[in-house]
C-alpha cells in the first residue's frame, strides 16, 4: 500500500490556514501556493537515492553526495496545478517540467483529458505531480494513469488539500505511488468539493472568479 504522509510542519499548517481565508487575495493566495508546494516538495524528497561522488574543495578532495539517477520531473495536472510548479522548481531547478490537462465533468465528476505533454525521458526521471486539491481522486488517479501507461514507474503525488475519498481512490487505483498531503480535511459536499477546503484552487490561483 501507498504511504500516506500528511504534514505536520507548523509552516505548513499556518500558511494553509492562510489561503482557506475567503478574503486572501489573489496574489497572496498564488505566492502562498507556491510557499506550500516547495515546503511539500522539500518532505517528498527526502527518499531520493543519493550515490557518493569525489569533488575537490579548495582545501582538498573529498566524498560528497548527489542525486542519482535522471533526475527529477514535475508534472502539474491543468490547470490549478501550475500554481505549485514554480514552489517546487525553487528547490529543483534542473527539473523538467510536463503538463497534463484533466477537467471534471460537472455531471459525473469524472476526469476528462484534454491535454498531454511530457519531457521525452519521463520515463526515466523520478515524476513529482501536482495538483493543489485532491477531491474526488478522479483526476489524479487518471494522470497517473497516463504517466504509468508512457513507461513512468517512480511516481509521487503532491497536494496541498485532500478529502479521504480521494486518498482511498488513490490507494486503491494506484497502491505504488506515495502521497504527501499538506492537510486532510473532513469530506466532499454534493457537488464534489472539499469541506471545509478552501473554495475553487484554480479560480483563486488565476483569479478567475
Amino acid at each position: 500500500m501507498s504511504k500516506v504522509v500528511i504534514m505536520d510542519h507548523p509552516l505548513i499548517q499556518h500558511k494553509i490556514g492562510y489561503i482557506r481565508r475567503i478574503d486572501t487575495g489573489t496574489k497572496d493566495f498564488r505566492q502562498t501556493i507556491g510557499e506550500i508546494a516547495m515546503l511539500i516538495c522539500y518532505e517528498a524528497t527526502r527518499s531520493l537515492p543519493l550515490s557518493e561522488v569525489e569533488v575537490t574543495t579548495p582545501i582538498c578532495k573529498t566524498t560528497v553526495k548527489e542525486l542519482r539517477g535522471k533526475k527529477m520531473a514535475i508534472v502539474p495536472i491543468l490547470r490549478a496545478g501550475l500554481g505549485m510548479v514554480d514552489g517546487v522548481l525553487n528547490l529543483i531547478p534542473a527539473a523538467k517540467v510536463g503538463h497534463i490537462g484533466l477537467y471534471r465533468d460537472p455531471e459525473t465528476l469524472e476526469p476528462v483529458e484534454y491535454y498531454c505533454k511530457l519531457p521525452a525521458d519521463c520515463a526515466e526521471r523520478e515524476v513529482f505531480v501536482v495538483d493543489p486539491m485532491l477531491a474526488t481522486g478522479g483526476s489524479s488517479a487518471a494522470a497517473i494513469r497516463m504517466l504509468k501507461e508512457k513507461g513512468c514507474k517512480k511516481i509521487h503525488f503532491m497536494c496541498i488539500i485532500a478529502a479521504p475519498e480521494g486518498i482511498a481512490r488513490m490507494q486503491q487505483e494506484h497502491p505504488d505511488v506515495d502521497l504527501y498531503v499538506g492537510a486532510l480535511d473532513e469530506k466532499l459536499n454534493d457537488h464534489g468539493y472539499i469541506v471545509p477546503g478552501l473554495g475553487d484552487a484554480g479560480d483563486r490561483i488565476f483569479g478567475t472568479k
